[in-house]
């Protein structure tokens, strides 16, 4: 038996409850917050970024900043920095930003430009940046620079959210 279109406009509809604060856009204190708590928890289980020197100086919803010093163990054979590294760095500060809201994320893609060669002791800032975030995938960009201002990679990273808390 189908039920008329008339009958079904009259069935009460499903009241669902309000997103709660900490993950509402219309709190940015509280989206604040929960950018922080997502990368101090990736940052205690990131053995890779530890193990390269790689610190994240701050996160914001869909932003982070990571940093690194260029060690002599991370030079190539023209002696600067091995280009996977400056990689590394960029992808680091990607994955950060695009972590920033209690959403498991994972690349599905990037691009790096090496624009500038680095020297060993060089201390570089990789930036991220949300350009577009829609259902389950991303675009952000990344620059990384170095001590002295200057440009040595731009980064575009595509995300895709897996669909399970961080937290």
């Amino acid at each position: 038996m189908r039920a008329s279109l008339a009958a079904i406009a009259r069935r009460p509809r499903a009241t669902l409850a309000p997103v709660p604060a900490e993950n509402s856009a219309d709190d940015p204190a509280a989206a604040q917050a929960l950018a922080v708590r997502c990368a101090e928890t990736m940052y205690g289980n990131d053995a890779a970024s530890q193990a390269l020197g790689i610190t994240i100086d701050g996160v914001s919803p869909g932003t982070a900043r990571a940093r690194m010093t260029v060690r002599a163990d991370m030079l190539n054979g023209h002696g600067i920095c091995h280009g996977g590294y400056v990689f590394t760095l960029a992808d680091t500060a990607f994955a950060f930003a695009c972590n920033t809201y209690d959403d498991v994320t994972v690349a599905a893609g990037a691009d790096v430009a090496f624009l500038a060669p680095v020297a060993a002791d060089t201390e570089l800032v990789a930036v991220a940046t949300e350009r577009t975030r829609r259902g389950r995938s991303g675009l952000y960009d990344v620059t990384v620079t170095s001590s002295a201002d200057e440009v040595v990679a731009e980064f575009r990273g595509r995300s895709r959210s897996l669909g399970r808390p961080l937290l």
